[in-house]
């Protein structure tokens, strides 16, 4: 059985979407650590990070990061962008998972970000000037714990799905035959 993929990156640098086509593509589960927090402490992330601060925040997602990758079978893992703040989440991502970076500049992601309300690091007066602080920090500790980068810059969900695909193809991680067609040619284009 294959290691479960995860995806890491900075914040809105398309985990969770491309986490959840890459997961439909090789007909795999989908968990997103960040929506199995506000799941568990019954509230967003934001009210909880400014209720609890950001320590009682990262010390439940390294629970998470624990147990999400303790658990076996097939499937797809999005992490939270700062996930791999922490060592211990490195490593048990790198050791247990394969894992792809999603990298993208502080630009790319002011871009998609800037009318965003909903992640509590990016609720400054600069935003680009925190994305740009967060991504010097961030970079190195992404490639520590990844298997593979993947330049996200602007293709399509469609595109980076495949970009990460034959990079796992070309690896011997995922075989061919799991990679189904996006065009299933049983049921033609539409059944997507």
């Amino acid at each position: 059985m294959p290691l479960p993929i995860a995806l890491t990156g900075m914040p809105g640098g398309g985990k969770s979407t491309v986490g959840r086509h890459l997961a439909r593509r090789l007909g795999w589960g989908f968990v997103d650590s960040d929506t199995l927090i506000e799941q568990r402490i019954g509230e967003s992330i934001r009210g909880y990070f400014e209720r609890e601060g950001e320590d009682r925040f990262r010390d439940l997602e390294q629970l998470v990061i624990q147990e999400l990758t303790s658990q076996t079978g097939s499937r797809v893992i999005a992490t939270g962008g700062g996930a791999c703040l922490r060592e211990a989440n490195r490593l048990a991502l790198h050791s247990r998972c394969t894992v792809v970076y999603l990298r993208s500049t502080p630009e790319e992601l002011h871009r998609r970000l800037r009318h965003d309300t909903h992640r509590p690091l990016l609720q400054v007066a600069d935003p680009l000037t925190r994305l740009r602080n967060l991504y010097a920090e961030r970079d190195p500790l992404y490639r520590e714990c990844s298997h593979f980068v993947i330049e996200t810059g602007r293709p399509s969900v469609t595109t980076l799905v495949n970009m990460i695909l034959m990079q796992l193809e070309l690896a011997g991680i995922v075989e061919p035959n799991l990679v189904h067609s996006p065009v299933d040619p049983l049921r033609g284009p539409e059944a997507e």
